[in-house]
Order: structure tokens, then C-alpha cells, then sequence
């Protein structure tokens, strides 16, 4: 049965914080992949931003704040099916040493220009460029 269109199965976040050198983006990666959002599936009775919020804290090791309505959705093929992925602005204030995934996954924090060029092959780059010009705003 096809999954009714726009429907997020999975939720995540572009994390940002303001630190002396500006603002920051917050990416991720397990060892030689390349950089990505913190992201999974939307357990049963958990709303996207509860799902953005847990996801952030276990592959990211990071605490903050959802900001307004999602940026936007992406789509990409994984396990023989394509999923939909609602992400969030998040405004981090705390950043945990060890977190749940931290044996498995690498944090990065990085200027915004960087983390665009970083996720010059990600679907969610346009939507990194979307919260970019919110903040603007």
C-alpha cells in the first residue's frame, strides 16, 4: 500500500547555536559517512518534534529548543522504501560530552557556509538554506 504523501515517518533537526565565532550548525556522521542531521523514525504515539528532540539528544549528544513549524520535509530511499523526514530548527543551549551514540557517531560544530558545503549532496541542504534565511529575517 503506497504511504499517503507529505506523511513523515521520520524527524529531525538542523541544530544551531550563537558562540564567538557566530553562528554554528551542528552536523553528524558515523565513521567514513559522510555528514548528515540528526534524524530517526517517529515511534508510535510520539509527535515529530518529541521524535526531533530525542534524536537530537541520542545521536547528537544535544539539548535546545524546536523553533516554529518544520522547514520542510525530504524524501530518501533507505531499507527498500522511501521515507519522509519532517526537520525542525533546533536552538541548542546545552552540548553533553558523552551521549547515547557518542561510540558510534561524531558531532561537529560548524559555521553555517561549511555545513551547506558539507551537505552539498544532502536533501536537507535547501532546507539548512531555508532556516539560514529565517534567521535572517
Amino acid at each position: 500500500m503506497p504511504k499517503p504523501s507529505g506523511r513523515a515517518e521520520q524527524a529531525g533537526v538542523i541544530a544551531v547555536r550563537r558562540s564567538s565565532r557566530g553562528l554554528e550548525v551542528c552536523l553528524i556522521r558515523k565513521a567514513k559517512s559522510p555528514w548528515s542531521i540528526p534524524k530517526g523514525l517517529i515511534e508510535h504515539g510520539d509527535t515529530q518534534r518529541a521524535t526531533a528532540v530525542r534524536e537530537a539528544w541520542e545521536e547528537a549528544g544535544i539539548r535546545g529548543r524546536i523553533v516554529g513549524r518544520a522547514l520542510g520535509r525530504y524524501r530518501y530511499d533507505k531499507w527498500g522504501d522511501t521515507l519522509t523526514v519532517a526537520v525542525y530548527q533546533m536552538n541548542v543551549r546545552l552540548t553533553e560530552r558523552r551521549w547515547p551514540e557518542s561510540d558510534v557517531r561524531r558531532r561537529q560544530w560548524m559555521s553555517a557556509d561549511r555545513a551547506a558545503a558539507a551537505l552539498r549532496r544532502h536533501p536537507a541542504r535547501p532546507l539548512l538554506k531555508r532556516m539560514l534565511e529565517r534567521l535572517k529575517a
